[in-house]
């Protein structure tokens, strides 16, 4: 069993509890990201998962086993930090084996899972050159590899792609996604601030702020039913059109109303309806709302931002800016009139005075 169990774990700097009673269930096998600002206590929680920070309250079990005073060593964790922190003087084969010779590993097992590790990395041909002759993608791959040939039942990862550019990152989340697959029944704890990262390598995602979790789920739950304004708002690139109103009582149902535009909802939109009056936030993707053909009438083509096969358009009216992705067949031109059409089956409505989701 390699499952990971967080129970009412709080950390703390001093006085500053950086944690305070947090839990977290991660099944045997699972690949969990967790997403969200910088101070929001992600690092945090994985540095006390590995052993690296001492935790005031609850406990951590790996495998069912209570790890909590364990040292790092003993865990069966290996962590992949930001930083590579090669050793620039050895190869790229005594990187990667030199942990498994500290702690006296046969040397035909430590060849075994060197060739192993760099087969799978592909990074075979690289296991003679130093630290200074690879490229940036290239000793992350060794960093990697240097957990690999651990064998361990936990995988960590701390912001490991932070370091790269954008292509290098695009490859590498591959190989870790494919590594993941390849794997199998090994659990695997991402921290990143970065939301694509999260959406396309997680089975779930737990989003954090202030040292809690907001919102723990699969990515397209986390997508189409944030929990909250916060996770709403951080989860998706470009992120949701966000337009604070009231309901109202419309002719065949309720409606969300305010000065510049108003919305017929469907009778689901919400497990609880809410009463007509109610201050509420509608929140609405750019990928789910159309250019023309709408009630939403009066606003102009604002900003419009070409990304190839689709484009990001902001149209305007008045005091309100509302974001749109559509394709690029026909073009856009800044200062058309447009008429928008959102989906309301596709919208979700929050309490503006709490920020949960209706």
């Amino acid at each position: 069993m390699n499952g990971v169990n967080v129970k009412d774990v709080s950390v703390a700097f001093g006085a500053l509890k950086v944690i305070d009673g947090l839990s977290l269930d991660i099944a045997e096998g699972e690949f969990i990201v967790l997403l969200g600002p910088s101070g929001c206590g992600k690092s945090t929680l994985l540095n006390a998962i590995a052993g690296l920070l001492d935790v005031e309250e609850g406990k951590i079990l790996i495998g069912g086993r209570n790890v909590t005073w364990e040292e790092p060593k003993d865990r069966s964790i290996a962590m992949v930090f930001q930083s590579y922190a090669l050793y620039p003087r050895m190869s790229v084969r005594q990187n990667m084996s030199f942990g498994l010779k500290m702690a006296k590993t046969p040397r035909a097992d430590i060849e075994t899972r060197v060739t192993r590790a760099a087969e799978m990395l592909q990074i075979t041909h690289l296991l003679d050159r130093r630290p200074d002759q690879l490229s940036g993608g290239q000793r992350q791959r060794v960093a990697i590899g240097r957990a690999l040939v651990r064998d361990a039942a936990v995988f960590l990862f701390d912001e490991p792609l932070s370091n790269l550019d954008a292509q290098l990152r695009n490859e590498l989340r591959l190989e870790i996604k494919r590594l993941h697959m390849e794997l199998g029944s090994t659990t695997m704890i991402y921290v990143t601030h970065d939301q694509i990262e999260a959406m396309t390598l997680a089975d779930r995602i737990a989003v954090m702020k202030d040292r809690e979790i907001q919102q723990l789920g699969a990515p397209d739950e986390l997508y189409h039913r944030p929990a909250n304004l916060f996770v709403a708002g951080f989860v998706g690139s470009p992120k949701m059109n966000f337009l604070e109103g009231r309901i109202a009582a419309g002719a065949s149902g309720l409606m969300f109303e305010n000065d510049t535009v108003s919305l017929s909802l469907p009778d689901d939109v919400c497990a609880a309806p809410p009463a007509p009056g109610q201050a509420v936030t509608l929140g609405v993707r750019p990928e789910h709302i159309a250019l023309d053909g709408g009630t939403w009438d009066g606003f102009r083509v604002d900003i419009v931002e070409p990304l190839g096969a689709d484009a990001l358009v902001w149209a305007r009216r008045d005091r309100t800016s509302i974001q749109l992705r559509v394709t690029t067949d026909e073009p856009v031109k800044v200062g058309t009139p447009v008429a928008l059409a959102p989906d309301p089956r596709r919208a979700n409505l929050f309490d503006t005075e709490t920020g949960r989701r209706l």
